[in-house]
């Protein structure tokens, strides 16, 4: 037994799966007893689990050892490298596992989760309550004292060091520590009096690996950061054991694989391949972040510029619950004219595109900081909106002041207010539009034609003969639109409402710009010196028939291709080729030139038998050429362009 045990560690230590066999002889009276106990305990209402565990108990006595075996499971392509990437991306990574200590350490190394480099690894083990309170208390301990040497707190760091509220000053200590804690100190450590002990001390360090734990306390675990931390959770897996673990988290995430589809049914995301987590996060996950920032910001904005038009206006209508506006725009304002380009906007909007995104992690964390949407942003949007209103209605009150005019009513001044409006809001969304779509153009271009068009037809003579009652602007558009002065004031309320916003963003951008905005830069810079690479060009060969030859599957013409040789034949013998089903070449060539050589039947009698390989050849040599000749120059003819350049290397080797 002792000789099993110190196998198990060696394969344990070396990455291995490890599992004992052993057996026992029972009776079939007995087995029959025991079965009905566990029947019994099977259908218990109450403790059911102790109930099977003590029955599992009974039969899993004196047993004879045959042996070990050890199972050696790879990590997946790409594990390594994801695991740094969301490192890099501040994203914290726990290690919840059944498999052993040793096991779930090497596993830790060969992921880079553990490294050398690192200045300290704890581990917890304690078979107390007392020793792993003990153990954790020294494990913090060492980690304070580590930063004190710095000197009086955190003095050179204090900036960086500073931590958000809700969370432990204890995370902020320099220097990478990692935690292992097996699954019987885990117990101890997850007790209410200890958990938040536990939870500090885990927080602080780089890496967590929980190794030997059961389901219910990789659940208990996701819950307790939950609880105590203002973060949000993803938990992935890909076996039944994860299950209940992937339900406990904000997002669970599935891994299609070997151990069932448990995982998979149990996950809101689902893929094959862990290395696609990068994507899900750092791409996706902060594209839709993005967007949801930037659709709430818009909606309020342009809601409160809709809104409180009515407020100002009421100082003058004496709060009669007059409206500014016609009461079909109104209706439509929301419904049409603004909801489509803010729709384009949440599903394509994108501030660096997906490359970039992967290799700058750090853009992530704005998301993690909440600060594209807070508290803050809420209220920019709001004096935005606000200022908005203010110069939409007295730029135009101004302007449509009771001077005597044809102006001077009040239908034209809720036409020439409206018409502002929307080109106001539609020209805001196209600054906040990072990334450009035939879709986003439609609409929101579309969006402002729409809105004439619509104000015409309403505004025209057909509809008030129909519905007199309904319809009160006739012919008001076309007489309002039709005076300089209108578009003047259209234009100077554009102008005063997006140039204060342009100069922000600029100055901004050039005192205090952002890591995206940097990147943005940075690629705008590599575009424009990056140099026209060669494009490749095909030359056709009219001298040899070796093209043709290339993309054929007849039997024999396999020589042909993989000798190397540029045959020039003539024209009449070239002919015959297409009207002669030969098993070789050279017997057609030895034909039509009427000549034998001893080498040339040697050939010939080499080839008959290599027919199915000849065909495989040539048939693989076109499809190996074709990714190449992608590269080249659009509108050519797919087939002769890979055939000539698969030719060309042919014969220069």
């Amino acid at each position: 037994m002792n000789i099993t045990t110190d196998h198990l560690n060696e394969y344990a230590g070396d990455g291995l799966r490890t599992l004992l066999l052993a057996y026992k002889d029972l009776e079939e009276s007995e087995y029959e007893a025991w079965s009905e106990r566990l029947q019994r305990a099977s259908k218990a209402v109450d403790c059911r689990e102790e109930r099977l565990a003590a029955v599992y108990e009974e039969i899993e006595q004196d047993m004879m050892l045959l042996g070990a075996t050890a199972i050696e499971d790879k990590l997946q392509e790409g594990v390594p490298e994801t695991i740094a990437i969301l490192t890099l991306a501040n994203i914290k990574i726990w290690v919840l596992t059944g498999d052993k200590q040793e096991t779930a350490v090497n596993i830790g190394y060969s992921c880079k989760m553990l490294t050398d480099d690192m200045t300290e690894v704890f581990f917890v083990t304690g078979r107390t309550v007392h020793e792993v309170r003990e153990e954790l208390r020294k494990a913090r301990e060492k980690m304070m004292d580590s930063t004190r040497t710095l000197g009086n707190g955190f003095p050179y760091q204090q900036e960086k060091l500073d931590p958000p509220k809700g969370s432990s000053v204890l995370e902020a200590i320099p220097g990478e520590y990692a935690l292992v804690i097996n699954g019987h100190s885990l117990a101890h450590a997850l007790e209410a009096d200890m958990e938040l002990e536990f939870l500090e001390t885990a927080c602080a360090c780089k890496a967590v690996i929980c190794c030997r734990v059961t389901p219910l306390q990789k659940a208990q675990v996701v819950e307790l950061v939950k609880k105590y931390k203002r973060a949000v959770t993803l938990a992935i897996g890909d076996g039944a054991n994860d299950v209940s673990m992937i339900k406990t988290a904000h997002i669970g995430v599935g891994i299609s694989g070997q151990e069932g589809i448990q995982a998979v049914l149990a996950s809101d995301y689902t893929f094959s391949q862990f290395k696609s987590l990068q994507r899900l996060l750092l791409v996706h996950g902060r594209w839709s972040y993005l967007r949801m920032c930037k659709f709430l910001c818009y909606f309020f904005y342009k809601n409160f510029a809709f809104t409180m038009v009515h407020f100002w206006f009421g100082f003058f209508c004496g709060f009669s619950a007059q409206t500014v506006y016609d009461q079909y725009f109104i209706t439509l304002y929301n419904i049409v004219y603004t909801s489509l380009p803010v729709l384009a906007m949440g599903i394509f909007d994108q501030d660096v595109p997906e490359q970039r995104s992967l290799e700058y992690p750090k853009l992530y964390e704005p998301g993690q900081l909440n600060l594209l949407f807070n508290k803050r942003e809420f209220f920019i949007c709001i004096a935005q909106g606000i200022y908005t209103s203010v110069v939409l209605f007295f730029v135009s009150y101004g302007v449509f002041a009771d001077d005597v005019t044809q102006l001077a009513d009040y239908q034209s001044f809720a036409v020439t207010v409206a018409t502002s409006l929307v080109i106001v809001v539609s020209v805001q969304i196209a600054l906040d539009t990072g990334y450009w779509t035939a879709i986003n153009h439609f609409f929101i271009w579309g969006s402002v034609a729409m809105y004439f068009a619509i104000m015409f037809a309403m505004h025209s003579d057909g509809l008030f003969n129909i519905f007199p009652n309904q319809f009160t602007f006739v012919g008001n558009a076309q007489n309002t639109l039709a005076q300089p002065a209108v578009w003047f004031t259209i234009l100077l309320s554009t102008v005063v409402c997006i140039v204060p916003v342009v100069t922000f963003r600029f100055l901004k951008l050039d005192l205090k710009p952002q890591l995206s905005d940097t990147v943005r830069y940075t690629q705008l810079v590599r575009k424009k010196q990056k140099p026209q690479g060669r494009r490749l060009r095909i030359v056709g060969r009219t001298g040899s028939r070796r093209t043709g030859y290339a993309f054929s599957h007849q039997e024999g013409f396999g020589e042909l291709i993989t000798s190397g040789k540029n045959m020039r034949l003539s024209s009449l013998a070239l002919s015959s080729f297409t009207g002669r089903s030969s098993a070789s070449w050279i017997d057609t060539l030895r034909k039509k030139r009427g000549t034998e050589s001893p080498s040339a039947q040697q050939v010939s009698a080499g080839v008959s038998p290599q027919g199915a390989e000849a065909s495989q050849v040539s048939g693989g040599v076109p499809l190996a050429a074709l990714e190449t000749g992608a590269t080249g120059p659009a509108g050519g003819a797919s087939a002769p362009g890979p055939a000539s350049i698969t030719e060309e290397c042919a014969v220069k080797e």
